[in-house]
């Protein structure tokens, strides 16, 4: 919260159109149609969309509009992803439509999340005793009982071991992963094309397939053209490049947020993170973080899809969505490029119906529950830290009683101010 109030987000170039910040960045451009269909979107009840599609819902022209363009780019969703999903980001984050088009809002970290976050944490749990394995993989867990009353009795291994579980263990599984199966590339190969099935997920296809309450796996990892995108990090020598972009968007680095190129083939975006991004980061090194919404689309300056590129393709695209000069381009001589294909990476967002998300606590379960951006929490929103954290004190609470449950999800949909400062956005008034 202290950098937050230190740094302060607001993004003055959120998308870019030929080489230079979109004029009229403000003008969410949905049209008359698009907003009743918004608003009915809002009003419906999540269980009468069933495992409805987003372009099953509006008009093609909606997927035209600068709001759909911000909205799919800032949280990863594709026409084809699940509308009661999207409806819950509507309702959830609908308090925020006034800083929309800016970013403003969103809370950021000092570092990138693992540093700012997992690593404290991790550090803490050791210094308490807390034993930590990274060498080993659970590869099926025994659960013994009926539905009724159920309880975990033992986890194998991938190395052939397992270990019994006692009276007062309590078991936390997460199951799938949005990074399941991920695999980088360098600057001359592009990542592997190669699909498989990560731990995590084949982990939950087995315990869907033996036990009830599971839920259903294979309505989110089946179909990987549908769920991948491409990442990439870029660290370079020297500020020549976050100096140029300064000038470019009117942001400070750090302050201004995902950078959108609009009509890109790739639909390409970067951030310019707060720097330095990683502890202990030389000094002199910068690190850009991008990615492309459509990677299975061809280029405009690369012909081939950004799936195939490798990174210095990448670079070579960026370039010219930026309209550099062959000066500028030396800024990245020498650069490092690690494209990185994620499989999964939204596939919570496929469509889906009520029972493919298990419960955080299956039905009868003694001694485990389930974490993470797969279980179902009643109106909050996938593809974000608090839907983890939320669901990981659920479990704590339900399976120890030694916290608290956290709190509600806010609704700031039912708020009438809100509701209005949202509409007069969407109208453009």
């Amino acid at each position: 919260m202290a950098f937050n109030k230190i740094v302060r987000g607001s993004s003055n170039c959120r998308l870019v159109r030929d080489g230079a910040p979109a004029e009229g960045r403000y003008d969410l451009t949905p049209s008359a149609h698009d907003i009743v269909d918004i608003n009915r979107l809002i009003v419906h009840s999540e269980r009468s969309h069933g495992d409805q599609s987003i372009e099953s819902w509006f008009k093609p022209s909606f997927f035209d509009s600068n709001f759909w363009l911000m909205w799919s780019t800032m949280f990863s969703f594709q026409p084809w992803h699940s509308l009661a999903e999207m409806r819950r980001y509507l309702r959830r984050f609908i308090h925020l439509f006034p800083g929309f088009t800016r970013i403003a809002g969103i809370l950021r970290t000092r570092y990138n999340q693992y540093d700012s976050l997992i690593a404290p944490i991790v550090t803490w749990l050791r210094d308490r005793g807390v034993q930590v394995r990274l060498d080993a993989q659970v590869v099926d867990v025994t659960i013994e009982g009926t539905r009724q009353d159920r309880a975990i009795t033992a986890l194998a291994f991938d190395d052939g071991s397992a270990v019994q579980i006692g009276a007062r263990d309590r078991i936390y599984l997460t199951l799938g992963s949005m990074t399941d199966a991920s695999v980088l590339g360098t600057n001359d190969t592009a990542p592997s094309l190669d699909d498989h099935m990560g731990g995590a997920r084949a982990l939950w296809r087995k315990l869907a397939a033996k036990h009830e309450g599971f839920g259903h796996p294979e309505a989110f990892c089946t179909d990987t053209d549908k769920t991948a995108w491409h990442s990439f990090t870029l660290t370079m020598e020297g500020p020549d490049f976050f100096e140029f972009m300064e000038d470019f968007t009117g942001n400070r680095t750090g302050t201004g947020g995902l950078v959108t190129f609009a009509g890109s083939g790739w639909t390409l975006s970067i951030v310019l993170f707060h720097q330095p991004h990683f502890r202990g980061q030389k000094h002199g090194k910068y690190v850009v973080w991008g990615y492309g919404l459509r990677g299975d689309l061809l280029g405009d300056f690369v012909k081939k899809p950004m799936w195939q590129a490798t990174g210095n393709e990448i670079v070579t695209e960026l370039c010219g969505q930026l309209h550099l000069t062959p000066e500028q381009v030396k800024w990245f001589d020498g650069a490092s490029v690690i494209p990185c294909r994620m499989p999964f990476i939204t596939s919570q967002f496929m469509p889906r119906k009520p029972g493919d998300r298990p419960d955080v606590r299956p039905h009868g379960a003694r001694n485990f529950a389930i974490l993470g951006q797969y279980c179902e929490m009643p109106r909050d929103c996938v593809f974000t830290v608090e839907y983890s954290v939320r669901s990981a004190r659920t479990a704590v609470a339900a399976l120890t009683g030694r916290c608290d449950p956290p709190p509600p999800v806010a609704r700031t949909d039912l708020d009438p101010i809100v509701l209005a400062r949202a509409a007069r956005v969407l109208l453009g008034v």
